[in-house]
């Protein structure tokens, strides 16, 4: 649309429009029929692209996206659309195998150009031809083979994976539909910060650990601790008389030790 203003093209609004999930669009201009999508649309509309399936395979090996267009039931030509990488994606994913998690690709774009952005991105497994009522299931998939999946997505069509992913990571640049249904919602769209999401909540998880056992173990030395002086006490013929201050401190003690150590998250920085 910015190109075609920049040419002083007009731009007509069709007369019908109609999108097609994982397929396309079909529309109307000037009473003139229009379909614009992948090899399943003109399939569906009966369309022939023998002689524009070299060009196709040749868009699709350079991680391009391309889109048939037919006009009045003839294909009329090819239109291809680049899908780059998000800034530090490749760094994201080293980073999240270096962590012992595998990295796979969901999308709904051919084999053979998911195949390639996965190459450039360092992805090892990658499905695709995945249409979006059909994220969901694969994640179901992976969770039935006892996986835990994070999903990180910021489209429409990524809003149900994301809610049905054991950890939804929706980017802040994305919709709002994909953000309200993540659980982690990340302000940068920087793939890096997914890295720093899961060092973050393992960090996280890891002090609450310390900190039940430390708290566990103050309390289980403290109270045989203070039973034991007034037996000793009551042994020897002497009379102790716990004070209720050394103890209240005593608890405010194991309390303030318990804050210092969560409050050493301050300082974490993600290891990338």
């Amino acid at each position: 649309m910015r190109s075609a203003r920049e040419r002083n093209l007009p731009l007509d609004p069709p007369e019908t429009f109609e999108a097609i999930p994982g397929l396309g669009i079909r529309a109307k201009v000037f009473g003139r029929p229009i379909l614009l999508g992948n090899r399943g649309l003109m399939a569906m509309a009966g369309v022939g692209i023998g002689g524009a399936e070299t060009a196709l395979q040749r868009f699709e090996a350079d991680g391009k996206t391309a889109m048939l267009l037919a006009v009045d039931g003839q294909l009329a030509g090819v239109i291809a659309v680049a899908d780059t990488l998000k800034d530090h994606a490749d760094e994201a994913v080293r980073a999240l195998k270096a962590m012992g998690i595998e990295v796979l690709m969901l999308t709904g774009d051919n084999r053979r150009t998911a195949g390639a952005i996965a190459r450039q991105a360092g992805v090892d497994r990658v499905i695709a031809e995945v249409l979006p009522g059909q994220k969901v299931e694969k994640i179901k998939e992976l969770q039935g083979q006892g996986k835990v999946v994070a999903m990180v997505g910021d489209g429409i069509n990524d809003a149900p994976a994301l809610a049905q992913a054991d950890v939804g990571i929706a980017l802040g640049s994305g919709t709002d539909v994909a953000m309200e249904a993540g659980g982690i919602v990340l302000i940068k769209d920087d793939l890096r910060d997914v890295v720093a999401a899961i060092q973050l909540s393992r960090r996280t998880v890891q002090k609450i650990r310390q900190n039940l056992f430390w708290a566990f173990f103050y309390n289980t030395a403290l109270i045989p601790l203070a039973a034991g002086i007034l037996a000793t006490g009551a042994i020897l013929g002497l009379k102790f008389v716990l004070n209720p201050i050394i103890a209240g401190g005593a608890m405010g003690f194991s309390s303030v030790s318990v804050v210092m150590n969560s409050m050493t998250l301050r300082r974490f920085k993600p290891r990338i």
